[in-house]
């Protein structure tokens, strides 16, 4: 993974590798499991998008031209799967909704001074 980054020419390929794969490791855990859903989920939508750009320019950029293209290529479903957790939320099953039905938010006060 590092020589594919360095062949992109990205800076300190060794760290980004690094830091890409945790981030898409622990992202793709804790969105599976429903923990910090949203967050998670645009920070994987940002990641994928980067991808694109950085390493399927082509597919990225025929998306009107050839939408073929661009749903095949390897980072659609992950941007795509972020995307919708992102814009829609985690859903009933998830942990953010059971912590959020344990410990709901306070609610404000009428008489607070």
């Amino acid at each position: 993974m590092t020589e594919f980054f360095s062949s992109l020419g990205l800076p300190a390929p060794g760290l980004t590798a690094a830091f890409v794969a945790t981030v898409e490791f622990l992202g793709g855990i804790l969105l599976a499991i429903g923990l910090l859903s949203r967050f998670i989920g645009l920070v994987l939508a940002i990641d994928m998008t980067m991808a694109y750009i950085m390493a399927d320019r082509e597919a990225l950029f025929s998306i009107f031209s050839d939408p073929g293209k661009f749903y095949v290529a390897d980072p659609y479903t992950f941007l795509f799967a972020a995307l919708l957790i992102l814009i829609f939320g985690p859903g009933k099953i998830s942990l953010d909704t059971l912590l959020l039905r344990r410990y709901p938010y306070p609610s404000p006060s009428s008489g607070a001074q």
